[in-house]
C-alpha cells in the first residue's frame, strides 16, 4: 500500500464522513417526525453526494495513492455507518435521529477544518479551495441540523 500523508488520510476520512453521510440523512428522514425537515435531509444527502463527487476528483488526481486513499474512505464510511447504527438501534423518534447527525455534522466539519489548515500550511491549493467550500457546506449542515433538534426537542415536551 501506498504510504499516506497526513493529508491524504484526512481526504479519506472526509471522503468516506461523506458517503456516510448519504445514508445516515435517509436513514433519518424515515424515523418518525422527521418528515417536517425532508427538503432539508434531502439538501444535506445532495450536498454529501456533492462534496464525495468533488473530494474523490481531487483523490483521483494523486498519482499512486488513489487506491490507499479511496480503501481508507471506505474504512471510514463503514466505521461511520456502524456508529449510526449502533447509535440509533432501536430508536424511531427524529430526535433522535437529529442528536446523531448532530454528532455527524460536527465531526464532518471539524475535519473539513483540519483539512484546510493542513492544505494552506503546505500550500496545496485545490485542498484548500474544496476544503473553504466544504467547511462553508458542512457548518450548514451543523447549524441546520442543531436547530431542528432544538424545535424536535421542544416539541417533545409539549
Amino acid at each position: 500500500m501506498a504510504d499516506l500523508t497526513p493529508l491524504d488520510e484526512k481526504l479519506a476520512e472526509v471522503l468516506g464522513l461523506a458517503k456516510a453521510a448519504e445514508g445516515a440523512t435517509e436513514y433519518v428522514s424515515k424515523m418518525d417526525g422527521a418528515d417536517q425537515f425532508d427538503a432539508d435531509l434531502k439538501k444535506m444527502r445532495d450536498d454529501a453526494k456533492e462534496t464525495a463527487r468533488r473530494t474523490d476528483d481531487l483523490i483521483g488526481k494523486l498519482d499512486g495513492k488513489k487506491t490507499a486513499i479511496r480503501e481508507m474512505a471506505q474504512e471510514t464510511k463503514t466505521e461511520a455507518d456502524e456508529m449510526r447504527k449502533t447509535y440509533l438501534a432501536d430508536e424511531e423518534e427524529a430526535l433522535d435521529g437529529f442528536e446523531f447527525l448532530t454528532m455527524a455534522e460536527a465531526a464532518e466539519l471539524g475535519h473539513w477544518e483540519i483539512v484546510h489548515t493542513m492544505g494552506t500550511t503546505i500550500g496545496a491549493d485545490e485542498v484548500t479551495e474544496l476544503a473553504e467550500w466544504a467547511v462553508d457546506v458542512q457548518q450548514g449542515h451543523f447549524d441546520g441540523v442543531r436547530a431542528a433538534s432544538l424545535v424536535l426537542a421542544a416539541d417533545e415536551v409539549q
